[in-house]
């Protein structure tokens, strides 16, 4: 079994990519509503700021900053994941051992996790999660898009209104 290796720093900033297990479905912006309530409710009981995110229809793309002291972003995730998925009818397929272990088949096991560096970094990220509709097509304009913190970086004054990254920046493929 491999031996994965997280970089855990109280009070961080992270970036991470969750995907569905099937990657044709659009359960996550189907399901908005839900995953909203499910964040809100896990922020409530473990709290974490959120820099940044976009949902997509088959992943999602966040920036987190964790409270002083706190380095925990795995429990946080493990709570979404299944608070989530437990109140989802079963209606996708799993394995022999998901069904032995009682377990859903919506998720990816894992999910990409990157500690943020420095301000670069962080823009850098910053600016990949609010391009990513654009990026996979699924927009023209990055405020068409409903399922982005996009629209509060904009009321906030952090981009323009009409803001676009360069084509070519949009297609580094962070944690994808």
């Amino acid at each position: 079994m491999p031996n994965y290796r997280r970089a855990r720093v109280p009070g961080a900033t992270y970036f991470f990519t969750i995907n569905l297990h099937d990657r044709h479905s659009n359960l996550l912006i189907r399901e908005i509503e839900l995953l909203r309530e499910t964040v809100r409710a896990t922020r409530a009981r473990h709290p974490f700021h959120i820099d940044a995110w976009v949902v997509l229809p088959d992943h999602m793309h966040c920036l987190w900053t964790l409270p002083p002291g706190d380095a925990n972003f795995a429990s946080r995730w493990k709570i979404i994941k299944f608070a989530f998925a437990k109140r989802l009818p079963i209606t996708e397929t799993r394995t022999a051992n998901q069904q032995r272990r009682r377990e859903r088949g919506i998720w990816q096991r894992r999910y990409w996790e990157h500690l943020i560096r420095d301000e670069r970094d962080y823009q850098q990220h910053f600016d990949y999660i609010h391009i990513n509709p654009l990026k996979h097509g699924y927009v023209e304009h990055l405020e068409d898009w409903p399922y982005s913190s996009f629209h509060r970086a904009v009321a906030m004054g952090v981009y323009p209104a009409g803001w676009c990254v360069e084509p070519e920046r949009a297609d580094r493929g962070y944690g994808e």
